[in-house]
């Protein structure tokens, strides 16, 4: 489950094991341009949505007693998926997959396959499945553009609630970008089709039968539907599904800023008719940015042609941009526009190394998929931190670990679980012994740049 700040005693909960769809409500039944049935669509695109179960190999010991144990299986998650290929390629969460030794994909006609990852994407939540049926073709849907999608338009959503498959809700697009800070990659549907456990990893169709999302998460007081759900928009799952297929991982790109969105204040004394932008806090040392010619207190209007509004629009559009490529970036730079061109690095590449010029000292450690360092002089100037920095600096983060959804290089871990935290030693035995004992998700306060934040981490 992971909490958000939308409200008070309110949580946005995963959808796998946690997710579904359920009833349209009476108002909404009764609108005058209510469609007469969904029946047809319902009919045409069910065969091709998949409910989902994994389970863990639950390992025994070696004597007689505890052989039956060895061999038997844990169950994990259910879900739902959606064949995007007649081959057999399944788009799902990855929550719902996640820790998984044996995935069993169910079709709406009974028959069961066995499947297996071909990719995952832990920022977007979002995983490949291959089935393992050579020569089958199966029922399959396609990605449709949900730029087009508007608020207001009716959806379908399809899936596993409770384990009840090939369930149909509908509703309508109730809002576009929504943030649940479940990431820096957050830009979802929010929908009011009836969303509950067991939907994590379905699609959302638009009224032609086009995927326009990926139902993830549900917005919830207490675990049920509440009409208010979220899905990762088509767009953005193609071009992660796309990686995933290519390469078996996702490669984003990388800028090497810390940036604020643009406040009221400093948009007016920048003559800014309204805030536009997101204000560089702060640019690493090394780093595509910094070779361009990016400064602190730079305002990016623009990355690649996309206009930039806000810090989200800025970390889409440059995940977006082929590894390698030289593209255009608008700074506005004491009241004059400036174009600097940026040849964008590769984040995966970033997040496992930490690029110092000397190897790892002797004194970092390692664990929950972070590498961490006391804040040295090198480690300072490498990561252009302040001389007055304290806490436990982030080096390395491995980017299939849970810590890669909310934290980079350069971060600086002041607090782990409300405990002042100034021993890299002492910082991974802390987050060893949480994991140890179960004990979830757990707050951290970090610094990045100037910005001071409390995030929740998965040791």
């Amino acid at each position: 489950m992971v909490q958000s700040a939308l409200g008070r005693g309110l949580a946005v909960i995963l959808a796998a094991g946690f997710l579904a769809v359920s009833g349209m409500p009476d108002a909404l039944a009764r609108g005058p341009n209510a469609p007469s049935s969904f029946a047809e669509l319902a009919e045409r695109l069910t065969p091709a949505v998949v409910n989902i179960s994994s389970s863990q190999r639950v390992n025994g010991g070696g004597d007689l007693d505890t052989l039956q144990r060895k061999f038997s299986r844990q169950p994990v998650s259910l879900g739902s998926g959606f064949i995007i290929d007649p081959s057999g390629i399944v788009v799902t969460n990855n929550h719902v997959i996640d820790d998984a030794d044996d995935i069993t994909v169910t079709l709406n006609d009974g028959r069961e396959y066995q499947a297996t990852v071909k990719g995952r994407d832990r920022e977007t939540d979002l995983a490949v499945l291959q089935l393992d049926a050579a020569g089958v073709r199966f029922p399959s849907v396609k990605f449709g553009n949900d730029d087009n999608a508007r608020v207001g338009d009716w959806v379908v959503a399809i899936g596993n609630p409770f384990g009840l498959g090939g369930s149909v809700t509908v509703g309508i697009v109730s809002a576009r970008n929504r943030d649940i800070n479940s990431g820096q990659y957050d830009d979802f549907i929010q929908t009011d089709a009836a969303i509950n456990r067991g939907n994590s990893g379905g699609p959302l169709f638009d009224m032609n039968g086009n995927v326009i999302g990926v139902n993830t998460a549900i917005y919830s007081p207490d675990g049920g539907s509440v009409g208010v759900g979220f899905a990762v928009p088509s767009d953005l799952s193609q071009t992660v599904v796309n990686q995933l297929l290519e390469f078996g991982e996702t490669r984003r790109g990388w800028l090497g800023v810390s940036i604020d969105d643009m406040t009221q204040e400093v948009a007016s004394s920048l003559n800014l008719r309204k805030p536009q932008g997101a204000v560089v806090t702060l640019v690493r040392p090394n780093s595509p940015a910094s070779n361009a010619g990016v400064e602190a207190d730079d305002v990016i209007l623009s990355f690649n042609g996309r206009a930039v509004s806000s810090v989200r629009d800025l970390t889409r559009a440059v995940a977006d941009t082929p590894i390698g490529q030289s593209v255009p970036m608008v700074v506005l730079r004491q009241g004059q526009r400036v174009t600097l061109t940026v040849r964008v690095d590769r984040r995966e590449t970033q997040m496992l190394s930490s690029r110092l010029n000397a190897p790892i000292p002797s004194n970092a450690a390692f664990g929950s998929g972070l590498t961490l360092q006391e804040p040295t002089e090198e480690i300072r100037r490498t990561f252009g931190l302040p001389s007055s920095v304290e806490g436990v600096v982030v080096t390395a983060v491995d980017p299939d670990s849970p810590a890669a959804i909310v934290l980079q290089p350069g971060d600086v871990i002041l607090e782990i679980g409300w405990e002042r935290t100034t021993r890299p030693e002492a910082a991974v035995k802390h987050l060893d012994k949480l994991r140890n004992n179960n004990r979830g998700p757990v707050q951290i306060y970090v610094q990045r740049g100037d910005e001071l934040f409390y995030e929740s981490l998965r040791p």
